[in-house]
C-alpha cells in the first residue's frame, strides 16, 4: 500500500492571515492521523509565510505518526532540522516569490552543497529524499549524492491532466517519464516518492506506476476539507489511492 503524507501547510497560511492561534497545525494534525495519514508534512519555508519554527518542534512532539520536513538546503533550515530530528526531510528548491513550489532540483548542477546537507542530516538518524523532475541524470545524482529517496514533482503530470486529458500526447509523455524513473529509482536503490498537484481526481491513475511509496499531498486536500470536514477529505483520499 502507498503511504499518505498529509501537508498541513494551508492549515497554518489560514492562521497566518491573522497572525492568530487558530486554527491549529497540531490539532489538523492530530486529525489526519485519526483518518489514516501516514506521515504529516510540512514545509519550513525562508519566509515563514505559512509554517513557523515552533509548528516543526511541536509537531514533533505531539504526533504519532511520521514527520515529513520539506526544506531548502540553507544553513538556517538545517540547523532547525539537525535539532528537530524529523523522520524524514525531503529537500527542496525555493524561490520567495513563488506561490509554491514551481519544479525539482537541480541535483546535478549543486551535488556539493546538497552532499553536505545529506551527510549532516543522515548522521543524526534522518532519511532525506530530493524533490526532483522525473528525469534520468537527476534520479542518478541523487544516488551519487548519497540521498535515500527521491519525491517525482508531479506538477506537469496534474498540469497536464487537468488540462490536456490523459489521452494527450503531452500528458502520455509526461506519465512515461515518471513510470521510466521508478525503473530508475528502484535499480539504485531509492525509495521513489511523489507530490505536487496531485488531487481527487489525478490520484488514481498515478497510483498505478510501480514501486511508489508514498505521496505527499496538501492544497487539495485543505481545499476539500472546507465543505467535507479534513477528517473525510483525508479518508476519501486514501481511499482513492488504494484503489489505484
Amino acid at each position: 500500500m502507498i503511504k499518505l503524507g498529509v501537508n498541513v501547510d494551508h492549515i497554518a497560511t489560514i492562521r497566518q492571515a491573522r497572525k492568530d492561534t487558530i486554527p491549529s497545525v497540531i490539532d489538523a494534525a492530530l486529525i489526519c492521523e485519526k483518518a489514516g495519514a501516514d506521515i504529516i508534512t510540512v514545509h519550513l519555508r525562508e519566509d515563514r509565510r505559512h509554517i513557523q519554527d515552533s509548528d516543526v518542534y511541536d509537531l514533533k512532539k505531539s504526533i504519532k505518526t511520521k514527520l515529513n520536513l520539506e526544506m531548502s538546503a540553507t544553513d538556517e533550515i538545517i540547523k532547525v532540522a539537525l535539532n528537530v530530528k524529523p523522520d524524514f526531510v525531503c529537500i527542496v528548491p525555493e524561490k520567495r516569490q513563488e506561490l509554491t513550489t514551481e519544479g525539482g532540483l537541480d541535483v546535478k548542477k549543486n551535488k556539493k552543497i546538497l552532499a553536505n546537507c545529506v551527510e549532516k542530516l543522515k548522521k543524526v538518524g534522518v532519511l532525506v529524499s530530493m524533490f526532483i523532475e522525473a528525469d534520468t541524470e537527476q534520479i542518478l545524482a541523487c544516488s551519487q549524492i548519497g540521498a535515500d529517496a527521491i519525491e517525482i514533482h508531479t506538477g506537469r503530470y496534474a498540469k497536464f491532466y487537468k488540462e490536456d486529458g490523459r489521452s494527450s500526447s503531452n500528458f502520455k509523455e509526461e506519465f512515461k517519464k515518471i513510470l521510466q524513473a521508478s525503473q530508475v529509482a528502484t535499480k539504485n536503490k531509492l525509495l521513489l516518492k511523489a507530490g505536487h498537484g496531485l488531487d481527487y481526481g489525478n490520484i488514481k491513475h498515478i497510483s498505478k506506476v510501480p514501486n511508489l511509496k508514498e505521496f505527499n499531498i496538501g492544497f487539495s486536500i485543505i481545499a476539500k476539507s472546507v465543505f467535507t470536514g479534513l477528517r473525510t477529505a483525508v479518508k476519501d483520499m486514501k481511499k482513492l489511492i488504494n484503489k489505484g
